[in-house]
């Protein structure tokens, strides 16, 4: 086949012939030629009469559809029907559809291979001879279709139907692939479950909720007693008030089936045949030790979550797959009838041709030279790398040069992606000796193998993303945005390159497999490796491989290592946990090892058989693995999760789409399924995608796609409730940053600036604003009109609004209004996976039986650094504490605090409680900050309710003030345990006190729970750092996590280990407060950073 280039045409006949002598088995590759007969039905009708003209052709197996559709217009321009339509117009404007199982669906994708096509395994299923194909003029959007588009982009933020900075049709494509799991979906939905979606858990109570229910009932205010373990049927509930009926107020025609059970004041519905103890609300009350009282109603008209038609055809899910290598190869095919080529018998090395490079202004660096660097990377594994010579930096530098990779065209692995960066080398004043340095300053990304397994070809003009401030001294540093296949929206002022890939006659496909039996090469190594691989591993090896196995996601794995895993690699396959171990060690940019992998995971049944271990899946979801074969297992995995699961690490799932190479993918269909199957996993992926489509130009169009393909199928009465939380956040958020530049660079807050906010509040309130709106953070409750008397702005540098609301439910028991603060200015993502990795804290140690009073409170970024945090009722800063008793020297009193706790507890008893809820909740929060490196904080950022529960708050404060993570100051300490904290416990200077031993006891327990899910808690960490906190992803900072929970070490070092760090915070106490004391000196001078409440 030619090569076209701007060398001479280099013709690779010689290969082929070579080839042809030996003469491979000729046995399915003549099959791969059958002809299909097809009878088209055309757009057109026949002269005087009204049914359509139809054609009947011989389709060759290898056409490709564009072809297929060419080929049907030229034989209809021959036999001159309607010469006004064939003539006039070209096959672009007609697309093709089929009946399959009474749905019709599009053959969309104009390079497939036809005999790939879904239809023709439907036909030969069917035993059909001839099968039938619609041809169809290309449909336009109605204004009705067009007007829900724009509906649904503003519920985005991002207008999905741009395709102004992609280079090829990927997003299209994704959107049109999306509606097939979509109405798989929609189709098993349970109209009457998805209205009111119970809010269950499958994990068993922990031993100390158990009790007997009271239940408060309706308007008339009935009490009954109810066992936990029986579900919520309204039956038992009528029998016992049979006679109260009446009292009730429930008419005689009516029967249970007509109402169902709601929690006052929630839109929460105990509905299904679950034990009440199974209910997420019932727990909570339990935990709380609070009463549970319900109302009594008709339930919610599943009609009202009806979902728009779509007007597209569907999409089959052969769509975009390719041939076998058989079907492909141009081995033994006669030259005339080639289409395609397979990717596999291009044998010569991958190159790229870098034209230049263009800048609309240079960056204010004296004299520098530039080079590009061009590495191919599959996951975190470089296959090869080249970089061009320097040059000196101008608008635009030209290098016009071919690098050629040492990685053969055949061996690209689905997924490769090829880095581009462009670095300049500067000399160093600054070191003695002078010497040239290096620095990467942009990078730019293209997937060598586009989503439909098509090798790139030709021209392509890039524009680049500027590196991380951070990250340009350390390469190492691996953040998501590093790996994103966009390119940089913002044309304008960006660099932009141009390179230029070798350009062939046909496109050339990685083929999906080979069939086997006739891979000769694989096969063989396949056989003799079925021996060896199978052979037992003598014992000197086996202990070394369980040493490999049980070490941590982290641990770096020699050449050694991974040549023992890949030697016995069905060893391997047999022990699920050595999976990520295995498959980190192999040749990704090796073919045969590529299909030894994938026959080794079809044939395995370890996986599929083994238990769930959350832990273990996300491992093969971060960013190390991009092969999609790999993706789906884990995301198989994943399937058996529970809804409350699913909520739990649904914030890291949404994540880890960052590290998937293409827009479709197992782990987007999985996210989709479960959000069409429960409005709760819903509501929160809406927000957790919209506050990335608003932050993050690298993945705002992947999200977007994913976001419009939920909200296609979540109903009206969702979308209305997104529409209002919109309009809402909107308004706030205008309000929010026109306060802040009032008073932009004053701390304090003067009554004008207060009086101004509610001014606006209340022409916001007359102008239209929604009644009511369900609560990003917490969907189960509804809020109503602001209070605005009591409404203000807090005294703080991002000057938050303080916001107080109705209740909006009539029958909600509380008094008391939703409490939402509106901060401008910080990234609050960061706040949300910290507070998410506290609430999966939480769920571990409620395994192991231990509650330790976290309070991870509502959290949710609404915009590009803008966001609403929950109020915690009767709470207070340490700070304000010991500033309201005595001024500035607050910090030294020791008793104060304990004296704050005594005046608010009515009753010793109270007060009793007070202190041990203070002791749970400062052990709960003294390990959880330790383990996540975020434990040195300042008085400000930790509060106290009135009944003693201590929590921390604004956690992307700490990470965007970088001195304090990681033990960089030389105060540090790795958690806050005060003088004054002791003293609530009963204990000063060195001494001891049976609370303080409790303490103690407290944080070992909750410590050696947590490193008993070490694999989870470090692959959650590093997630973390890699998606959300780019300033952060260096090795050093990552491998914080391993240190902090003692890897490899014994349990009773581990628990010395964290009785030291208790020690050490005694022994600095002093010096935390007297860095506190000067905090307050200094905040009165300057009215510096505070709460007002």
């Amino acid at each position: 086949f030619c090569l076209v280039s701007d060398e001479e045409p280099r013709v690779l006949r010689e290969e082929n012939r070579r080839r042809r002598r030996k003469k491979a088995i000729t046995s399915s590759s003549s099959s791969s030629m059958d002809q299909i007969a097809v009878e088209f039905v055309l757009p057109t009708t026949a002269r005087g009469g009204n049914s359509p003209d139809t054609l009947q052709l011989e389709v060759a197996g290898n056409w490709t559809v564009e072809q297929v559709k060419a080929q049907v217009w030229l034989k209809a321009v021959t036999l001159n029907l309607c010469p006004d339509f064939y003539q006039r117009l070209s096959p672009d404007h007609c697309i093709l559809l089929y009946q399959k199982k009474g749905n019709v669906c599009e053959i969309y994708d104009k390079h497939q291979v036809f005999q790939t096509l879904d239809c023709i395994r439907y036909w030969r299923a069917l035993k059909k001879d001839v099968g039938r194909i619609q041809m169809v003029p290309r449909p336009q959007p109605s204004d009705e279709s067009l007007q829900y588009q724009r509906y649904l982009n503003y519920l985005i933020g991002y207008d999905v139907t741009d395709v102004s900075n992609v280079h090829d049709d990927e997003l299209e494509f994704t959107r049109r692939k999306l509606l097939t799991p979509r109405r798989i979906e929609l189709s098993d939905r349970d109209p009457k479950l998805y209205s009111m979606d119970p809010w269950v858990t499958r994990k068993p109570l922990p031993e100390h909720l158990l009790s007997k229910v009271l239940i408060h009932i309706g308007t008339a205010s009935q009490t009954i007693k109810v066992s936990i373990d029986d579900p919520p049927v309204l039956a038992s509930f009528f029998t016992k008030t049979a006679n109260k009926r009446a009292l009730l107020g429930i008419p005689e025609n009516m029967c249970e089936e007509d109402f169902v059970m709601r929690v006052c004041g929630r839109y929460e519905y105990l509905y299904g045949d679950k034990p009440l103890q199974n209910f997420n609300w019932i727990r909570q009350c339990l935990k709380n030790g609070e009463e549970i009282h319900l109302v009594l109603e008709s339930p919610p008209d599943p009609e009202l979550d009806l979902v728009q038609k779509e007007d597209w055809a569907q999409v089959d899910d052969c769509t975009g797959v390719a041939g076998t290598h058989e079907q492909l190869t141009i081995d033994e095919k006669d030259h005339e009838r080639v289409f395609t080529i397979s990717m596999w018998d291009c044998n010569r090395k991958f190159r790229v041709k870098v034209l230049g490079i263009d800048i609309p202004s240079l960056p204010k660096i004296p004299e520098f030279i530039v080079f590009i660097e061009a590495s191919i990377f599959h996951g975190q594994q470089l296959l090869a790398q080249e970089r061009t010579s320097s040059k000196s930096f101008n608008e635009e530098v030209l290098w016009n040069c071919w690098l050629e990779f040492n990685i053969k065209i055949k061996d690209l692995p689905k997924g490769a992606r090829l880095n581009l960066q462009g670095g300049s080398t500067y000399q160093d004043n600054t070191a003695v000796t002078g010497k040239t340095k290096s620095r990467l300053l942009y990078y730019v990304n293209l997937l060598l193998i586009d989503h439909r397994s098509l090798l790139r070809q030709g021209e392509f003009i890039l524009h680049m993303w500027k590196m991380p401030e951070k990250s340009e001294e350390s390469s190492s540093s691996i953040n998501a945005d590093k790996l994103t296949s966009a390119t940089n929206p913002d044309k304008a002022s960006t660099m932009a390159i141009a390179i230029l890939l070798d350009k062939y006659c046909y496109p050339v496909v990685l083929p999906k497999s080979r069939d086997v039996g006739r891979d000769i090469g694989a096969g063989g190594e396949e056989a003799e490796g079925g021996e060896r691989g199978q052979r037992e591993m003598p014992n000197h090896l086996k202990k070394q491989f369980a040493a490999i196995v049980a070490t941590d996601p982290l641990h770096p794995l020699s050449p050694e290592d991974k040549e023992l895993l890949w030697h016995f690699r069905h060893e391997c396959m047999r022990d699920p946990r050595a999976y990520p171990k295995l498959l980190g060690s192999v040749r990704w940019g090796k073919q045969e090892d590529v299909l030894a992998t994938h026959r080794l995971l079809e044939r395995s049944s370890a996986w599929d058989s083994s238990g769930l271990d959350v832990g273990l899946a996300m491992q093969l979801l971060d960013c190390h693995y991009s092969d999609a074969q790999v993706r789906s297992m884990a995301v198989r995995k994943l399937e058996t999760l529970g809804d409350d699961d699913v909520l739990r690490y649904l914030l890291q799932l949404v994540q880890a789409v960052k590290f998937e190479p293409y827009h479709d993918s197992a782990l987007v269909r999985f996210l989709l399924k479960r959000a069409l199957r429960s409005k709760r996993i819903g509501h929160f992926l809406f927000w957790f995608l919209r506050s990335e489509i608003a932050q993050s130009m690298h993945y705002q169009q992947r999200y977007a796609v994913l976001l419009e393909a939920y909200l296609r199928g979540c109903g009206e009465d969702m979308l209305q409730d997104f529409r209002k939380q919109v309009e809402m956040t909107e308004a706030l958020q205008k309000v929010t940053r026109d306060i802040k530049a009032m008073s932009a660079d004053k701390y304090d807050v003067t009554a004008q600036v207060v009086f101004q906010l509610r001014q606006k509040l209340e022409a916001l309130q007359l102008s239209g604003l929604p009644k009511s709106f369900r609560v990003p953070y917490d969907p189960g409750l509804r809020a109503g009109a602001l209070v605005i008397e009591q409404c203000k702005v807090m005294a703080s540098k991002k000057k938050p609004l303080w916001l107080q609301f109705k209740r909006a439910d009539p029958t909600t028991l509380s008094k008391d209004p939703i409490g939402i603060i509106f901060k401008d200015g910080d990234d609050l993502r960061q706040d949300m996976l910290i507070l998410q990795i506290l609430l999966i804290m939480e769920s571990i140690w409620e395994t192991e039986s231990l509650d330790l009073c976290l309070l991870p409170y509502g959290c949710i970024s609404t915009g590009n650094r803008i966001g609403m945090i929950e109020i915690v009722k009767d709470a207070t800063t340490i700070a304000n504490i010991q500033q309201s008793v005595v001024g500035s020297t607050g910090a030294f009193k020791d008793e104060i605090l304990y004296q704050w706790l005594r005046d608010k507890c009515v009753s010793e008893d109270k007060f009793q409680q007070a202190v041990e809820r203070f002791l749970y909740s400062c052990g709960g929060y003294c390990v959880a900050t330790y383990v996540l490196g975020i434990g040195d904080r300042h008085n400000d950022n930790i509060m106290i309710t009135e009944s003693g529960n201590l929590f921390h708050i604004d956690f992307g404060h700490i990470l965007g003030n970088y001195k304090s993570f990681m033990g960089i100051s030389k105060e540090w300490v790795p958690f806050v345990l005060t003088p004054d904290f002791l003293y609530v416990m009963g204990t000063s200077g060195k001494k001891s006190s049976p609370h303080f031993q409790k303490f103690q006891d407290v944080c070992v327990k909750a410590y050696l729970a947590l490193r008993h899910h070490t694999n989870l808690l470090i692959i959650l960490f590093s997630m973390m750092l890699m998606t959300g906190m780019p300033q952060l992803t260096s090795k050093e900072d990552i491998e914080y996590i391993r240190e902090a929970l003692t890897v490899g070490r014994s349990e009773d070092e581990a628990q010395r280990h964290l009785l030291d760090q208790i020690e050490i915070c005694r022994e600095k106490g002093w010096m935390v407060q007297i860095n506190w004391f000067v905090h307050l000196v200094l905040g009165i001078k300057q009215g510096v950073e505070k709460r007002s409440t």
